[in-house]
């Protein structure tokens, strides 16, 4: 199976929604702002995905705010037009963290991809400069091919849409709220069409804090990993029903990791500590 190149440095954190309102107040969001460099740090908040930017806008800088980061300011980008802007430099130039909120995944990457935002995040995120974040839309959009929809009642070519991804994460699907909407026939769809690709599944008030070459996973619920690598056969009829057999499926909690490349888990044990399991 091919092997992706992971940027070394990137920090990614990428929440499945939900995560204002779960149990622990916050936390994964706390994490963020420390990842950021908290007191020190500045914050950018962007929510192209929202049909009203501005509520989310003021619902994160004062959440982002009151969690301990030094200075938090959105970023309206509306339309190409604003996202093309030379001041979009200058206004991440000096951010140690940026968040994506929630929405409609379609509208970030219609409105931000190929622009100068995205070259100027691409770069970042590349040089380990600023942490990337994002929520449901915001998780969504962070794969090379994007999640875009589709709740059909089985694993079936017409179960899922997908559309190009802006890529901050390569080589993996993410699909959000995923247990909580029992999006699971929508996932193996997914990955049964891009067997190259990981599925990650992420419940809600969770995320994975991806790093390198490896991710972690925070929260109160699990991952799901897909893992159609090894599958013996995939058959996907333009009609009908999915064949599928052979491929891997991980659920991984809290404080458990994965190694992308080597598409490898490592799952906590209570009394041993952590411990890989074989691929």
């Amino acid at each position: 199976m091919a092997l992706v190149d992971h940027p070394r440095h990137s920090r990614l954190l990428v929440i499945g929604g939900a995560e204002r309102s779960g149990p622990g107040g916050g936390e994964i969001l706390r994490r963020f702002v420390d990842l950021a460099g908290g007191a020190a740090g500045e914050l950018i908040v962007i929510a192209t995905a929202s049909a009203e930017p501005a509520v989310l806008e003021a619902e994160y800088t004062a959440l982002f705010t009151r969690l301990g980061a030094g200075r938090v300011r959105a970023l309206r980008l509306e339309n190409r037009t604003q996202a093309n802007e030379p001041i979009v430099d200058e206004v991440l130039a000096t951010a140690t963290g940026v968040f994506f909120t929630g929405g409609d995944q379609l509208r970030i990457t219609t409105v931000l991809g190929g622009t100068r935002t995205d070259s100027a995040l691409q770069r970042l995120v590349r040089a380990g400069t600023i942490v990337l974040g994002g929520t449901s839309a915001g998780a969504a959009m962070m794969s090379g091919t994007m999640i875009i929809g589709g709740e059909g009642p089985g694993v079936t070519r017409a179960g899922v849409r997908t559309g190009p991804g802006l890529e901050f994460l390569p080589g993996v699907l993410i699909d959000m709220h995923f247990a909580e909407r029992g999006r699971l026939n929508r996932l193996l769809s997914a990955v049964a069409r891009y067997p190259h690709e990981l599925g990650l599944g992420i419940d809600e008030n969770t995320a994975i804090l991806a790093e390198g070459d490896s991710f972690e996973v925070l929260g109160t619920g699990a991952v799901t990993v897909v893992d159609a690598g090894a599958a013996a056969d995939i058959r996907v009829p333009a009609d009908g029903p999915i064949a599928l057999t052979g491929a891997r499926v991980h659920v991984l909690p809290a404080g458990c990791r994965f190694e992308l490349s080597g598409r490898r888990p490592s799952i906590v044990d209570g009394a041993a500590g952590e411990r890989e399991l074989a691929a």
